[in-house]
């Protein structure tokens, strides 16, 4: 009797299973690199919103006066939404700014993209 040489049914199916395990994990891990990825671009866009209106707020004032600001801008194709908070300090001479960004379609309820805290000092 002849030996026949090959896989068995089984040993197929158990291959075939194997496989599949094998691309499932790869599909949810390419998955989750994509969302990370939105993630990441998503911060850098709104911190890139945020270090421009600092920038514009210092080039505008080199003290600023206590209040609160808005404003919008358009980065990345997107639109955003920040909030300035201007504080006094123990220090007179100081001024404590808090900044929010928002994507411009956030409710108020959010929480932040980004928060930045800077400081500015009378010259």
């Amino acid at each position: 009797m002849k030996r026949r040489r090959g896989f068995t049914l089984l040993e197929v199916l158990v291959a075939i299973a194997v496989i599949a395990l094998a691309l499932t994990a790869l599909v949810r891990a390419s998955g989750q690199q994509a969302e990370a990825l939105e993630r990441e671009r998503e911060l850098t866009l709104a911190t890139w919103v945020a270090q421009d209106a600092l920038a514009e707020l210092r080039l505008k004032e080199s003290f600023p006066a206590i209040g609160r600001r808005t404003g919008r801008a358009a980065q990345g194709g997107d639109d955003w939404r920040w909030e300035l908070a201007i504080s006094a300090t123990e220090q007179p001479a100081v001024r404590r700014i808090e900044l929010a960004v928002y994507r411009a379609e956030a409710k108020s309820d959010e929480q932040p993209t980004v928060t930045m805290n800077a400081f500015a000092g009378q010259p």
